[in-house]
């Protein structure tokens, strides 16, 4: 029984990963035909590439190849089966089938537009890493000015005082309830992590100098934190980094050209965006979340359970 499962998994995936590859012209000799369906070798090695490379493992050899043949014989048997009881004129297919059609094409598309555009060369890599080292490089210390009140609407009050271009050391000196540091202006000079508490080092470790963080409750109060410098040690070595700077600039680089693209296509496309019809489905929403119960006056509702 459990060989038999294994066995049905077994075409399954077959028949799933297989799915994808396209159908080439059957040339040569074949190994085996399955009514007048002819699978060659050129059929074979195309599925057996299109594999896995723990798939292909499974079926290396002269054996696993005879394996791998038995696996495309069943899936082909299974597919003409399908067509001889019409399951390809089934609704539920062809809206899948369109589905899948949409998919493809899209993805086609954006490989098209941007994967070709979107590649980097050896000296924008470098570049990058010259650029921005203190990102590759520990924080030793740095130092870190606060202001911190009683309530969140003196933070917030604060804050856009602050947005305005009020000088912080100013506010901090009027309106900060801790007295050591609001004498200074809420100077705190330079500090390494073990001087800092977590709730401080949260907020203050992911600023970059010159940042203002947004108000933070902590025990102490509301607190609002500025970065004013940095103390860094030695960066990371080019080659161990390189990697991860390939990755967050290809994702940069792939949104920018996503997105341009996308403001070009809005040039030539009409789109009109039905809001009567978009409200009406928040509307349904609402009324999903009750029901009328029947012989109650007034048309009493209740709440679905």
């Amino acid at each position: 029984m459990r060989n038999a499962i294994v066995a049905i998994v077994m075409v399954t995936l077959i028949f799933a990963l297989s799915a994808c590859a396209k159908k080439e012209e059957q040339k040569g000799a074949y190994l085996a035909k399955v009514g007048t369906v002819k699978i060659t070798q050129a059929d074979l090695d195309r599925e057996m590439k299109n594999l896995p490379e723990f798939a292909q493992a499974l079926f290396a050899g002269s054996e696993g190849k005879e394996k791998f043949l038995d696996e495309l014989v069943k899936k082909e048997m299974l597919y003409q089966e399908a067509l001889k009881k019409g399951l390809d004129k089934n609704p539920e297919f062809v809206s899948k089938v369109g589905d899948f059609r949409k998919i493809s094409l899209v993805g086609m598309l954006l490989e098209q537009v941007i994967e070709e555009k979107a590649k980097l060369t050896d000296q924008d890599i470098k570049d990058y890493y010259e650029k921005n080292k203190e990102d590759f490089a520990p924080v030793l210390q740095l130092r870190a000015s606060q202001i911190v009140v009683k309530t969140q609407d003196e933070a917030n009050s604060i804050l856009e005082r602050l947005k305005r271009g009020e000088d912080f050391a100013k506010i901090a000196r009027q309106s900060s309830i801790d007295p050591g540091s609001a004498k200074n202006g809420g100077d705190l000079g330079f500090l390494s992590r073990g001087q800092m508490k977590p709730d401080f080092v949260a907020v203050a470790a992911r600023l970059k100098v010159g940042e203002v963080s947004q108000a933070v409750k902590t025990g102490a109060g509301y607190l609002i934190v500025k970065v004013t410098d940095k103390k860094f040690g030695t960066p990371v070595e080019f080659e161990e980094v390189k990697e991860l700077i390939v990755q967050r600039l290809t994702a940069d680089k792939q949104k920018e050209i996503f997105d341009s693209y996308l403001d070009e296509l809005r040039k030539n496309y009409k789109v009109d965006i039905n809001r009567e019809a978009l409200s009406g489905l928040a509307g349904e929403e609402k009324k999903e979340g009750t029901l009328v119960t029947p012989g109650t006056s007034g048309g009493e509702q209740r709440k679905k359970d």
